[in-house]
């Protein structure tokens, strides 16, 4: 059977293929589909995670009870995860375990550009590196077996473009495993200084019998053209390298990339006179060939920054760049990224950028975009939850300082679950005195609704505990609290005044559902009149202020229909934040 699979879809197959039973993660782009997809194989207990850290423990520990698991992760979600990953190498696996990270060369929704790949040398990880949806797949099912023949969790590297680009892929049925019998063995599954020491000699044993593996593995080979120039290359790097150069060069393919199979490459070199190493990112198996004593060419000319598509390949190989249309600047109009309409942060962010001598510590996730004009209304941000810890940071600083200056942080719902508890936690704890506002939207936003512990269903539609974020904040010794409807602009004015001017901590939590979000039966109950309204333009009214364009709607339009008058498209859901606005009340709910 053929399938036109993504990346991700193709290894949320091979998962299934390879006898998976347990599965969690956090979501974040490009990697959110994997689980998503594995959610549709009854087969599989598959489970969204508060955070990453806690989907590694959560796989680790059923790996330790007898089943293949798999975790799935971003890349700068492994940051969170390296904690339990690095000690799961120590451990080793009883069920086999992957681990999978999804990188992001080019930085298209993320704050860096790390090259995990860094990380299965750190906690020495066995790697692999799929280039397209087939490999993905078919290198997923081979990573369970190396997992549980060498005792060891994988690391298996993707980046955006094998995670999002699809291709077709030949599927096979499902290998139903036998689960392993769990057997106390604290000596294997405790890393006390007592025991760890002996884990560590197993784990380089493993490593020795790994690389002689990785030279016998049929994910590492060369194609022989019987040219000069030779190409060593991972990942898509290699599908890129093969679209620039086709048959006029020589491969070394490295699909198994960690221990690197450098008797394989030693031979491959001696066959070609000039090679090129091609990687994304960082020059890491570059260093790892001039270490073993090859000459070769890398980012001594080749881009490390950004994805390593062909044209750059081109350009920097043979100073050649391909043609294409070039956009007319007169006609093309940035559009820079915006909240959508009807966004239950737009009204908030409207009031927060009107505060003075404050600063903003922001988050990760849609609100983000508080940051940009016209709100201007973020400060910094850093990762998931460091606002709130952030911000604590920021309002010690001042008080030291002996500075009057207010502090305030802002965070998802989600990102809450995610790290932002402790951080809470922390600012309690220690006595701090600022503001954190809870943006609740009841879904996880930015990565395309999925469920998170605040809205009451879990990945696979059931329904599930909801967490009370008031509740958690006053289980956290916070007393000043307020709920509110962002959309309502007075409301969200008075509640910033009353948070910004409290003794101690204080938290706002903005409660109303995303705009884009299928709301359900509870959402409709709380939320009776969301979606249902629009509302529009009196033309005899509107003197064209602009003051509205200052909520930064995109249902807005100026001058599109009367010249020097405000207009309301379809795409508004009937906020009503653009009417509170309004200085003659030109803008009406529509009858």
């Amino acid at each position: 059977m053929k399938k036109l699979f993504t990346g991700n879809e193709a290894a949320a197959r091979g998962a299934w293929e390879a006898g998976v039973k347990f599965a969690s993660a956090y979501p974040g782009t490009p990697s959110t589909e994997i689980l998503e997809n594995l959610a549709l194989y009854d087969e599989v207990q598959t489970e969204w995670a508060p955070n990453e850290k806690v989907a590694v423990e959560a796989v680790a520990g059923a790996s330790i009870a007898g089943i293949r698991t798999l975790a799935c992760m971003k890349h700068v979600g492994m940051n969170v995860a390296a904690d339990p990953m690095f000690t799961f190498a120590y451990l080793g696996v009883n069920g086999g375990s992957v681990i999978l990270t999804a990188d992001e060369p080019g930085m298209f929704s993320s704050q860096n550009e790390q090259d995990n790949r860094r990380y299965a040398r750190h906690a020495k990880l066995a790697m692999f590196e799929p280039s397209d949806s087939q490999e993905t797949k078919d290198m997923m099912k081979d990573a369970y077996d190396v997992s549980e023949t060498f005792d060891i969790p994988v690391l298996f590297r993707m980046t955006t473009r094998v995670d999002h680009s699809k291709s077709i892929v030949e599927c096979s049925d499902r290998t139903e495993v036998a689960d392993k019998p769990y057997e106390k063995n604290i000596q294997k599954y405790c890393p006390l200084p007592a025991f760890t020491p002996g884990m560590q000699q197993k784990l380089a044993q493993n490593f020795e019998r790994l690389k002689t593996f990785t030279n016998e593995c049929k994910w590492n080979y060369y194609e022989d053209n019987h040219q000069d120039i030779g190409i060593i290359a991972s990942g898509v790097s290699y599908r890129y390298a093969k679209e620039v150069f086709g048959d006029q060069a020589s491969y070394c393919k490295i699909g198994f990339s960690y221990p690197m199979p450098m008797d394989m490459i030693k031979a491959f070199a001696s066959k070609v006179k000039t090679i090129y190493v091609l990687e994304e990112n960082d020059p890491i198996m570059e260093t790892e060939i001039k270490a073993a004593g090859i000459d070769c060419i890398g980012k001594d000319l080749f881009p490390q920054m950004g994805e390593l598509l062909p044209e750059k390949i081109r350009e920097a190989a043979f100073g050649k760049s391909q043609e294409v249309l070039a956009p007319n600047e007169k006609t093309v109009v940035g559009r820079p990224p915006a909240l959508c309409a009807g966004c239950p942060h737009r009204g908030f962010f409207y009031e927060l950028g009107k505060l003075k001598n404050t600063m903003i510590f922001g988050d990760i996730g849609c609100y983000t975009l508080g940051l940009s004009a016209p709100y201007n209304a973020t400060d910094a941000l850093i990762c998931m939850g460091a606002s709130i810890s952030g911000g604590h940071g920021v309002a010690q600083a001042f008080k030291i300082k002996g500075e009057d200056k207010k502090v305030v942080s802002v965070i998802g719902d989600s990102t809450f679950f995610h790290s932002g508890i402790t951080s809470l936690m922390d600012a309690a704890y220690n006595k701090s005195s600022y503001l954190t506002v809870i943006l609740d939207n009841r879904i996880t936003g930015m990565t395309g609704h999925q469920e998170n512990p605040g809205s009451g269903y879990d990945l696979k539609g059931n329904a599930a505990p909801i967490v009370d974020i008031e509740a958690v904040c006053r289980a956290l010794n916070i007393e000043n609290i307020r709920t509110i409807d962002p959309n309502n602009l007075e409301e969200t004015k008075a509640a910033l005044e009353w948070g910004i001017a409290c003794e101690g901590p204080a938290v706002i939590i903005t409660r109303w559902p995303c705009a884009l979000k299928r709301l359900s039966m509870e959402d409709k109950k709380e939320f009776p009149q969301v979606f249902t309204e629009k509302y529009e333009v009196l033309m005899d009214k509107c003197i064209g202020c602009k003051q509205c364009i200052g909520t930064g709607c995109p249902a807005l339009e100026f001058g599109r229909i009367e010249d020097q008058k405000m207009t309301i498209t379809n795409a508004c859901v009937g906020c009503g934040v653009c009417g509170q606005v309004c200085p003659v009340d030109a803008i009406v709910k529509k009858a």
